[in-house]
């Protein structure tokens, strides 16, 4: 099965570029922070598109070699389609704290 592969629209359709606050953040993300709008990080997704593109293949490896993934998504917004994505692929999750 072909790996899915997001294209950068994808991407910014999805919100995924959308990061902490500016006041809730870790110093070491920086270099990854293209900037900040309306007291927002805005994540570099130039940087992000290949590094997940390594994320699902690392992913695909693990899962291949008879390894598990662990889901995790406790925001309240995304602990359903976690539990769902998780148990389509016969995998562990963690939704709640």
């Amino acid at each position: 099965m072909a790996l899915p592969s997001p294209s950068m629209r994808q991407l910014l359709e999805a919100g995924v570029h959308f990061g902490h606050t500016t006041r809730r953040w870790n110093p070491r993300m920086a270099p990854f922070i293209f900037g900040a709008r309306n007291g927002v990080h805005i994540i570099d997704l130039e940087q992000t598109l290949p590094l997940l593109n390594q994320a699902l293949v690392a992913v695909r490896d693990i899962v291949a070699g008879g390894g598990r993934v662990l889901f995790v998504g406790t925001k309240r917004q995304a602990s359903e389609k976690v539990a769902e994505a998780a148990k389509r692929c016969g995998q562990y999750y963690v939704n709640h704290r």
